[in-house]
This record gives C-alpha cells, sequence and structure tokens, in this order.
C-alpha cells in the first residue's frame, strides 16, 4: 500500500485594508508670523515695564523682626525706592542687607504695582566671647557679629574659650564648646529674660552646659535637654536656698541638688 501523505500546512496571511494617511494640517506662514509678533510683543512689554515707572517701587513691607530691627532694615533698603518691581531681586536685597550682620532674608514678594513685601529673620547678641585678650560680640545661633576693643562696654555674658577658632563677621561659630554656650544664652534669653540678665558667664564643657550668676551661684544644666523646665526648677531651688547658694545642679530636674 502506498504511505499516506500528510497534507501540508499552509500559513495564513490576513491582509488587512490600506488605511489613508492621515495628513495633519500646518501652520500657515501668516499664522507663524501672528504667533511670533504676540510673542515678542508680551516679552517687549515685559523689558519696557522693567525700565518705566509703571511698577515702580513706591512701598517697602518688613515684617518679621523687632521694631528697632525693621528699622535698620528700612533704612538700608531705603535707596531701593523707585526702581523697578520687576527687576528687584532676591540677591539685590540680600547686596543692601549684607552690612546688617545680624539680620536674614527671608522671603520677598511682589504685590503689584507698587509695593515690595520683605520677611527678615533677626538674631539676638547674647555673649562676649573671649580668647586671651581677644573679644568678639556673638548672637544666639554663634554668629560672630563683630570684634570689640574693650569687653568693659558690654554687659553681655561671657563666654571664655582659649581654643576657639573665630571666623570673620557674619560667619557661625565652629568651635564646638564655645557655638554651644551661645546658643545655650540664646535659650536662656527666649526662655527666662531676668534669669539672662543675671547671669555673668556660660561654659561648655562636653557635653555639660553651665550657667554663672552675678552672686557666683552656678547652675549646673547638665545637656540642657529640658532647658524651659530646668530653668523653672532652679529658679524655685535658687529662691528657697537664699542668696548663699554654691550651685545648684538641675540636670535631672526631678532630683534637684544645691550647696
Amino acid at each position: 500500500m502506498p504511505a499516506s501523505r500528510k497534507p501540508a500546512s499552509r500559513a495564513a496571511v490576513l491582509a488587512l485594508p490600506n488605511r489613508p494617511a492621515v495628513a495633519l494640517p500646518l501652520p500657515s506662514g501668516r499664522t507663524l508670523l501672528v504667533a511670533f509678533a504676540a510673542v515678542a510683543a508680551i516679552v517687549g512689554a515685559y523689558f519696557a515695564a522693567r525700565e518705566t515707572s509703571m511698577f515702580a517701587v513706591q512701598r517697602i513691607e518688613v515684617t518679621g523682626a523687632r521694631p528697632a530691627v525693621i528699622q535698620r532694615v528700612d533704612a538700608a533698603l531705603a535707596p531701593l525706592d523707585g526702581s523697578s518691581l520687576l527687576a528687584l531681586n532676591t540677591a539685590e536685597i540680600d547686596r543692601r542687607l549684607s552690612p546688617l550682620r545680624d539680620v536674614s532674608l527671608v522671603s520677598y514678594d511682589r504685590a503689584f504695582p507698587h509695593t515690595a513685601k520683605i520677611v527678615v529673620s533677626a538674631e539676638r547678641p547674647v555673649a562676649v566671647l573671649r580668647r586671651g585678650t581677644q573679644a568678639w560680640i556673638v548672637t544666639e545661633r554663634g554668629r560672630v557679629l563683630q570684634p570689640i576693643t574693650d569687653p568693659r562696654e558690654s554687659d553681655l555674658p561671657r563666654i571664655w574659650d582659649a581654643n576657639a577658632a573665630v571666623p570673620g563677621p557674619g560667619e557661625v561659630l565652629t568651635t564646638d564648646e564655645a557655638l554651644r554656650a551661645a546658643r545655650l544664652l540664646g535659650g536662656v534669653l527666649s526662655a527666662d529674660r531676668a534669669l539672662f540678665e543675671r547671669v555673668r558667664e556660660a561654659r561648655s564643657v562636653g557635653r555639660d552646659l553651665t550657667l554663672v550668676l552675678g552672686t557666683g551661684t552656678e547652675i549646673r544644666l547638665g545637656p540642657a535637654d529640658d532647658l524651659a523646665l530646668q530653668l523653672a526648677v532652679a529658679e524655685r531651688v535658687l529662691q528657697a536656698a537664699g542668696p548663699g547658694a554654691q550651685y545648684v545642679d538641675v540636670s535631672v530636674p526631678e532630683r534637684a541638688v544645691v550647696r
């Protein structure tokens, strides 16, 4: 018997109907010309407004600091009156504020047509940093304001650090002990101004912080993890102990020790 043959396999081909290509309409030369002219007109109007008095600065609103600081900022920014609000930028404001080393720009916004709104932050001087015979005024954040020739002219508390690396005015201290002492004094000033005015010296040894009052009494704070509570406890203890207290240790405020 002849061998049976398998039917040959055939590949099925599916023919898709040809679809006509869709031609997207291109803008005409006239349309492009009108669009470019409109853009050029807008750009030209912007630059023209920068050079005219249409948006001249007539009012500068400064917020974020105490009235005395705002007066100094107003004086520093007074030359900007009449300048273009469109041209005024943060770099120019920073340049005007740079002589005020304790003031920094937080934000700047325009309130058209004639008002510039500026928010600043001012650091408070809290200490005289002493290194040998040299002295500098420093702020609550450890920023160096300026050197002083006669420390006796200032009633601010002292920070003594013979090894302090003191940067130039406007820069922040990098020595840990001096920086921590300055920030401690800033915290004291914020928590209890009356106590701050009685502080003669701030010390930082390792993680332990100490305040020395004008009477010679020490307030030992340890790392000062809960400064406001520790200061409140120290005040209560000192009131009960009287003026002869040598020190009060409130590093653990729940177990204060006085001598």
